[in-house]
């Protein structure tokens, strides 16, 4: 179905009337009136009660009506995912988690666009199975994460290696998980890591799977936790946080994945720019 005639379909219902329809629309009422008998006769149904007050829908219009909100949605949903945006040559999708663009694909950004002004870029944030997802069905050019799947097509590539420390609010904390212990979830490979470091440990009063959210929380209310160097630098120097002495520390590679087939400019200036960062902040 066009979905020019759902989305005049659409305006009609908000609009009351073809003539203010016609209006929002910016085209001529015989225009309205002419997608709307071209709608109806598709669809094999009068959709509207057409009087001198305006418009009301017949049962079958309010039946379609969620029909075609859905419709319009998802084209334009698609839209915004694979279509270029206006006045730029090409748009890339790039997914992460949120500890992966903090301090690491947040400071690429303005680097890609000072090298690419005319490639717009859609940033994602998710997990591991989302962002794989995404690549495969193609609604993703780029992902940075810990933990990647292994499919016909994608290319895994390390990027860096995190080195993640336990951190504290307190000059003298313990070296292990006390109840002010703030556990991130880094991942499984994190998990394994630090359930062999600390095997007497059954959970804390704060669990997150974001490590922004964890940090914010520690740096706000106090408390210890793990988290990567590169996030910890400034903080470390203005005396906001401490490493704990002799704590353990562990170490989590992050992968670039992304289609074996570079197939633009674009594509390609992405991936060898987030390289090169990432060979700084490490």
């Amino acid at each position: 179905m066009d979905t020019e005639l759902a989305r005049t379909f659409i305006v009609v219902v908000a609009a009351g009337s073809f003539v203010e329809a016609a209006n929002r629309l910016h085209v001529t009422q015989s225009t309205v009136s002419t997608r709307i008998q071209r709608l109806e006769e598709k669809l094999g149904a009068e959709l509207f009660v057409r009087n001198k007050s305006g418009t009301t829908l017949t049962p079958a219009g309010r039946q379609f009506q969620r029909h075609a909100a859905l419709l319009t949605r998802t084209v334009e949903l698609a839209r915004q995912e694979i279509g270029i945006v206006s006045g730029f040559r090409a748009t890339l999708t790039v997914g992460a988690r949120v500890g992966l663009w903090e301090d690491l694909l947040s400071i690429w950004l303005p680097i890609f666009a000072s090298r690419a002004p005319d490639v717009a870029v859609r940033a994602l944030v998710g997990f591991e199975e989302d962002l794989m997802q995404a690549l495969i069905d193609g609604q993703a050019n780029i992902a940075v994460m810990y933990t990647p799947q292994t499919r016909p097509g994608l290319t895994v590539e390390p990027l860096l290696e995190e080195q993640l420390v336990m951190i504290s609010t307190q000059h003298d904390p313990p070296r292990g998980p006390a109840r002010d212990y703030i556990y991130v979830d880094w991942g499984p490979e994190f998990f394994t890591q630090h359930q062999l470091a600390f095997p007497n440990f059954i959970g804390a009063a704060l669990t997150v799977n974001v490590g922004w959210l964890g940090l914010q929380h520690l740096l706000l209310h106090g408390g210890t936790g793990y988290f990567p160097v590169r996030m910890l630098r400034e903080h470390e120097r203005r005396g906001r946080v401490h490493r704990v002495p002799g704590a353990p520390e562990f170490r989590l590679s992050a992968y670039l994945v992304f289609s074996t087939e570079v197939d633009s400019e674009a594509l390609a200036l992405a991936l060898d720019s987030i390289r090169r960062v990432a060979a700084e902040v490490a």
